[in-house]
């Protein structure tokens, strides 16, 4: 997995801010319940809102492994603000592959500066692993759509200003799915509510109710009944992301494990002296090796323009579960102190949880990688 020359100076800068500038701020976030806008404007400066921007819109437009190594350091710093990049990186990258030239033009230069900040409502209250169940309706008239429906679990939601939106135009047919863009300010977008969660907690959850939203033609990216195949295309980059977000999060936790294990003192010598200790150590370096590792594949495949689907959920799938097994034996080398707040390894042992779970759970990427190997895909 060796990195080019700028991939590794992306790498070098990204890390020190991670360290430097993000680390100490999330406690506070996460307590607060509070987005660091100006870690967003720093990202901002460095054009990495840009990522999947194309060159000519003012973009970075980069290829999927540098997009691994961004993403893998900025949440090293803190889940969250990799997280809303993300989401943010989705929408951009819908507008960029299923817009005309006029949208492009219109939204993608000020998106690529950093705002409008994009969300992604695929998701509803009852339609999340299922998204043919989605209720959500953009009804034809004249000139263009009138969007009614809930969408649920919408990273970004309170902050954003573009929402890519998957509804269908007939609705009584499952297979009229179609993507839209909707400006977050036009009348009839309400933020319902801020979801109260178990961690994530600086990055803003929203419940998101369309009511008589007006929309003209132009507006909509995909042609009838092709958005979820289009959210899929989407989904498989977003879940690389996921997959080097979760190792830059178990890499956070196995580096906080090893210095504390060899400062912290027991029975008048270092933890990191006994068996028990290197054993869990041992296990955290080989989960997170082995998640980089099928990570970093599925961006080679990627960006060879090979099929990438069930390698991406390979990577989701066993890199976010690792997550969640690093950040609790971190917790256990720490003992008491890991597990009171405020510490690091308690907050990224909040966070590690949803990584499983948005963007497709364990369960899903399990059947996904399933049907590929029966050559039911």
């Amino acid at each position: 997995m060796e990195l080019t020359g700028e991939q590794a100076a992306m790498r070098d800068v990204l890390h020190e801010i991670a360290v430097e500038e993000i680390r100490p701020r999330a406690q506070e976030c996460d307590q607060e319940q509070r987005f660091p806008e100006d870690i967003w404007d720093r990202l901002v400066e460095l054009d990495v809102t840009g990522i999947s921007v194309p060159l000519e819109y003012g973009g970075l437009d980069v290829d999927r492994r540098t997009y691994c190594v961004i993403f893998e350091e900025i949440a090293y710093g803190m889940l969250a603000v990799g997280t809303a990049l993300g989401v943010h990186t989705m929408a951009t990258a819908c507008i960029a592959r299923f817009g005309d030239d006029e949208l492009k033009e219109e939204w993608l230069p000020e998106m690529a500066a950093g705002r409008p900040i994009g969300a992604f409502a695929l998701s509803e209250p009852h339609a999340g692993s299922n998204p043919r169940a989605m209720t959500t309706t953009a009804e034809p008239t004249e000139d263009g759509y009138v969007i009614n429906g809930t969408k649920q679990w919408i990273t970004n939601g309170e902050r954003c200003g573009v929402i890519i939106l998957f509804a269908r135009t007939d609705r009584g047919d499952p297979d009229s799915v179609t993507q839209f863009m909707v400006p977050a300010d036009l009348d009839g977008v309400t933020v319902e509510r801020k979801e109260d969660k178990l961690g994530l907690r600086a990055s803003d959850t929203c419940q998101l109710t369309f009511d008589d939203v007006v929309i003209p033609e132009r507006y909509r990216l995909t042609e009838v009944g092709r958005g979820l195949k289009a959210a899929f295309e989407i989904l498989n980059g977003g879940r690389i992301g996921i997959a080097a977000q979760s190792v830059g999060l178990a890499r956070c936790a196995r580096d906080d494990s090893v210095t504390y294990a060899q400062d912290r003192e027991q029975f008048d010598q270092p933890i990191a002296e006994f068996q028990t200790i290197q054993h869990k150590l041992a296990d955290m370096e080989t989960k997170l090796t082995a998640s980089k590792l099928l990570t970093y594949e599925a961006a080679r495949r990627d960006d060879e323009g090979l099929p990438v689907a069930k390698h991406a959920s390979m990577a989701k799938y066993f890199a976010t579960e690792a997550a969640v097994e690093i950040a609790n034996e971190a917790v256990q080398i720490h003992g008491g102190t890991g597990y009171v707040s405020p510490t690091d390894v308690e907050r990224l042992y909040r966070d590690a949880k949803v990584t499983t779970i948005y963007e497709g759970t364990t369960q899903i990427q399990k059947t996904i990688i399933a049907r590929h190997l029966l050559g039911r895909a």
